[in-house]
């Protein structure tokens, strides 16, 4: 392996990616066992390796020399190797710095709430440390501050997730609930799988600003570029186009992992618009109703006649997490999927959302269990308009032409890409 990331497990990683934004080639996905971790670097058959959980701190005893970087930080997340001699570097740090100050989040004088004692939370108080934090509090389940004291620390007005709480397959936690620190300005999050992890769904509702790990992954990865290519570490980079570099990697990943989502009243077109956007965009189709009645082995009516509506939500709510966890595809729901909390947070933890409108008039009615006339669909729409306009991205009319609307989604999804700050 020339180039590559060591970790286990790894099957989350978008590093190889954005390697190869970077001009990186051959970089590949390392997952070591603990006990081979001392033979791979004694060994020295690479040019250079990103290295991720749980090793940073491990890794330290295992180079040759430790840059500035890596002793500020008391972990190792990029190992050089320089004519046999291994150096180890950390821009975990630049990365996370990136990050924030692209969301205008400043440490500097404030009370820091770091969540978690690994790796990242060693770089997260290292930076806290340089920044001038008025105060740096690390949080854990076992430490001086726990999940049920810091509670008490309303002062906080920067929490950082340095945990893995929140991460894909299990998405629906949050290490935290925000609402109890009411001087809380801003906040970051390092889980980058889902895009959008509960804690910054909440953030992002409180109106805080907020700063993503898939950010300081595109930044840390650009700095580790760098090194494997000859260059020296230097914060900030050495040229403003890296940076730029950074965005438009970050940018091109979050658009190519964002999951579009249709929502709207039942019959306003969704799968059959959604078939035809995935066509055009060359996406897979995923379609929550028709999921959901062939796990059952019976149609959705047939499901409304034996379980009740309550049996239909239970399985719906299944089937679009599991949808939702997804990267990259389209998904058509049906009418009732984003009227639950636990749907819409986990749909829009990866995805943008558009609202598919269509004239009353031309809803059907027909083999639909909750549709049984245009005044039902009436007062249907009333309810619901509210909730689907509030949780949606972008809005299109479905009444004509399905191509001119698959057209018109696509332009709105790619426009949301263009300027995006965060």
């Amino acid at each position: 392996m020339r180039y590559g990331l060591l970790g286990n497990p790894l099957g989350h990683s978008f590093s190889p990616r954005l390697h190869a934004d970077y001009g990186t080639e051959g970089y590949e996905l390392c997952v070591l066992p603990p006990d081979r971790l001392a033979e791979f670097f004694e060994r020295r058959e690479f040019a250079g390796v990103n290295v991720t959980i749980p090793y940073k701190r491990d890794v330290m005893a295992l180079v040759d020399e430790l840059h500035p970087s890596a002793t500020e930080c008391g972990a190792v997340n990029t190992v050089v190797n320089r004519g046999g001699r291994l150096l180890g570097y950390n821009t975990d740090a630049y990365g996370m710095r990136f990050a924030l100050e692209h969301a205008d989040i400043s440490l500097c004088g404030k009370h820091v709430l770091v969540l978690g004692s690994g790796g990242t939370s060693h770089t997260a108080c290292a930076l806290g440390k340089r920044e001038n934090a008025a105060s740096v509090t690390v949080v854990s389940r076992s430490g001086e501050v726990d999940y049920s004291s810091v509670l008490s620390r309303k002062e906080a007005q920067i929490v950082i997730n340095a945990t893995p709480v929140g991460m894909y397959p299990n998405a629906e936690a949050s290490p935290l609930d925000l609402s109890a620190f009411p001087a809380l300005e801003g906040v970051f999050d390092a889980v980058y799988n889902p895009l959008r992890t509960r804690l910054i769904l909440q953030a992002r509702a409180l109106g805080l600003r907020v700063a993503d790990g898939l950010l300081m992954l595109a930044a840390q990865a650009k700095a580790s570029s760098l090194l494997f290519h000859g260059g020296e570490y230097s914060e900030p980079l050495p040229s403003e186009e890296a940076g730029r570099e950074i965005l438009r990697a970050r940018l091109a990943l979050a658009r190519d992992l964002t999951n579009i989502v249709l929502v709207g009243m039942p019959s306003a077109g969704k799968s059959s618009l959604g078939r035809k956007l995935a066509e055009k965009l060359g996406r897979p189709f995923l379609d929550t109703d028709d999921l959901v009645s062939e796990r059952a082995g019976k149609s959705i009516p047939s499901i409304f006649a034996s379980e009740g509506e309550g049996g239909f939500r239970a399985r719906e709510a299944e089937v679009v997490a599991e949808c939702a966890a997804r990267s990259g595809v389209v998904i058509a729901t049906g009418g009732g999927a984003p009227l639950s909390e636990r749907n819409s947070l986990n749909l829009a933890s990866n995805g943008f959302t558009v609202l598919v409108r269509r004239p009353l008039k031309l809803l059907e009615t027909v083999g639909r269990p909750l549709s049984k006339d245009l005044a039902t669909l009436a007062e249907m729409e009333k309810a619901r308009m509210p909730v689907y306009t509030a949780f949606c991205d972008a809005e299109v009319l479905n009444d004509g032409d399905l191509d001119e609307c698959a057209l018109n989604i696509t332009e709105k999804f790619y426009e949301n890409f263009c300027d995006q700050r965060s």
